[in-house]
């Protein structure tokens, strides 16, 4: 067990039947801290967590907490010894209880007297960010939102070594992810927490996690603190996983790559000649001129993500001020800001050419 790691997760495989789920991964999480684990659906994410929570067993490898082996050497942990909270994505609260005592629940084994555990009941309602007013309502009376800040207020209850999130927000609308999210962040950040949390949404995973575990069909691609990952993916999919780009084809030499949008900086020297470029769309300025046509525009409130095709055929996005005026069938002239990112066409065979 590396010093000052709350988990450690080192070879651990898991099959159902012949489907190989996990592969031998490996995972550090330094202790108050989060590690958020992106991936696409069905890469086992979610089997991971269950794995460090304690309901399922592993095939192979071997799981610490806060020190303490819970899994290995043929040997498994109850999950109700293992100093673990656990919010799912429905919060799955018990509906006969109001607020108090489904936070309340979480205590019931705790080493305290009725006052300090009613003592406690009250911080965490105040520490998820609840109205008072709420503490004797039951689930069914509560938002979506309302309901995972109950969850996560259960799950700190007896103040565990690690906190485990499984997609808390993805059952929720826009507005209430957003605010909920926000509020779990300060609850956990208040309590010094190490929490792990499984999502598919690379804006949850950056605006929540200290660092980022890319996974790939039961593999780690990438493990490194969001914005590293974000600037510098390891390959073409870690960096599609991260966020909207588009994808042209290239010819790299050095420190530059010449494509369809010209003679571009690379983030980083190109030890290779064919290439995939990936440009983000934010990267993607418009500007006046006849070289390429805008295919679509897509109006997203306070942006906008043009569609443009260029001379070559190919096609990259451009996102832009909600208030731009553009439009299908306008024609333009396309450059690129900062430096962009290559790899080697070997990483792009079965890709798309472009985003669009």
């Amino acid at each position: 067990m590396n010093d000052g790691a709350a988990l450690e997760v080192r070879g651990i495989s898991k099959s159902f039947g012949r489907l190989r789920v996990l592969d031998g991964i490996d995972l550090t999480i330094p202790g108050r801290t989060t590690t958020a684990i992106l991936g696409p659906s069905g890469c086992g994410k979610t089997t991971l967590l269950r794995l460090v929570a304690g309901f399922e067993r592993s095939d192979g490898g071997t799981i610490s907490i806060a020190g303490r082996s819970v899994q290995g050497s043929g040997r498994s942990t109850p999950p109700n010894r293992r100093d673990v909270g656990y919010v799912a994505q429905e919060g799955a609260l018990f509906p006969h209880l109001d607020v108090r005592a489904n936070i309340g629940f979480g205590l019931a084994r705790w080493p305290a007297g009725r006052k300090a555990k009613r003592s406690r009941v009250e911080q965490l309602i105040e520490l998820v960010g609840l109205d008072r007013g709420h503490a004797a309502r039951h689930p069914h009376e509560l938002s979506g939102g309302q309901q995972q800040r109950v969850a996560l207020a259960r799950a700190l209850a007896r103040r565990p070594s690690l906190v485990l999130l499984d997609e808390p927000f993805s059952s929720l609308d826009a507005s209430a992810r957003v605010s909920t999210r926000t509020a779990v962040a300060a609850a956990l950040r208040e309590e010094g927490v190490t929490t792990l949390l499984v999502t598919h949404d690379q804006s949850e995973a950056l605006a929540l996690a200290d660092q980022v575990a890319v996974m790939v069909a039961g593999r780690f691609r990438q493990v490194a603190p969001g914005p590293e990952i974000y600037l510098r993916p390891i390959d073409l999919e870690c960096a599609r996983l991260l966020g909207a780009g588009s994808t042209l084809q290239g010819r790299a030499a050095g420190d530059w790559v010449e494509c369809a949008l010209g003679r571009l900086p690379l983030a980083d020297s190109a030890p290779f000649t064919s290439a995939a470029v990936f440009i983000r769309p934010e990267q993607v300025t418009v500007h006046s001129g006849t070289a390429a046509v805008v295919t679509a525009v897509d109006y997203l409130g306070a942006d906008k993500l043009a569609a443009i095709r260029l001379p070559s055929g190919e096609v990259v996005e451009a996102r832009l001020a909600g208030t731009a005026a553009l439009a299908a069938g306008d024609q333009v002239d396309v450059r690129v800001e900062g430096t962009v990112l290559a790899f080697a066409s070997l990483d792009a065979l079965g890709a798309k050419a472009n985003s669009g």
